[in-house]
C-alpha cells in the first residue's frame, strides 16, 4: 500500500500604488472619480441655492442647504480617508458598510431635497440650477450605491463545498 501526499502552497502578493502614506491612485479609480464628481456637484448645488437672492420658501431651501452641505462634508471625509489610507488605521469600524449606508441615506435625502427645490423654485434660475445639480448628484450617488452594494453584499457562495 502506497500513500501519496500532495502539499499545495498559495502565495498572495498585494501591490499598492506608491506604497507610501498617500494613495494618489485612488483618485484615478472609478470610486475615486465618483467621489470627486459627487463632491463637486454637491458643492455647485449648495452654492447655487445659497447664493440665490430670491428665496421662495426659506424652510425648504434651508433643508436643501443642510442636506447638501452635510453629505458634501461626509463624502469629502470618505475621499480623504481613502487618499490617506486612514481606514486601515482604524480597523474596528467596517468602513465599507459605513460608506454604503451613508450613500443609501444620502441618495434618498438629496433626491428629496432636489424635488423640493425643483417644486419651490418658481422659475428662479439659480434655484433651478441648484436642483439640477442635486439631481445629477443623486444619479452619481445611486451609481455609487450600486457599486458599494456589489462590494458589501455582492455574490455570496450559495452552497458550501464539502
Amino acid at each position: 500500500m502506497s500513500h501519496v501526499v500532495t502539499t499545495t502552497t498559495a502565495t498572495t502578493t498585494t501591490s499598492s500604488s506608491g506604497g507610501g502614506f498617500v494613495n494618489l491612485g485612488y483618485s484615478r479609480s472609478v470610486s475615486g472619480l465618483l467621489k470627486i464628481g459627487q463632491v463637486v456637484t454637491l458643492l455647485i448645488a449648495y452654492l447655487c441655492v445659497h447664493l440665490s437672492k430670491y428665496w421662495t420658501d426659506v424652510t425648504a431651501l434651508r433643508y436643501f442647504e443642510v442636506v447638501t452641505l452635510w453629505f458634501l462634508i461626509a463624502f469629502s471625509i470618505f475621499f480623504l480617508m481613502h487618499i490617506l489610507r486612514l481606514q486601515s488605521k482604524i480597523p474596528c469600524i467596517n468602513w465599507t458598510l459605513t460608506e454604503f449606508l451613508h450613500y443609501v441615506i444620502g441618495t434618498i435625502l438629496i433626491f428629496i431635497a432636489a424635488i423640493v427645490v425643483a417644486i419651490k423654485s418658481h422659475g428662479v434660475a439659480a434655484l433651478t440650477a441648484g436642483s439640477a445639480f442635486a439631481f445629477i448628484a443623486t444619479i452619481l450617488l445611486a451609481y455609487n450605491v450600486w457599486i458599494s452594494y456589489r462590494v458589501t453584499c455582492g455574490s455570496q457562495p450559495t452552497s458550501a463545498a464539502v
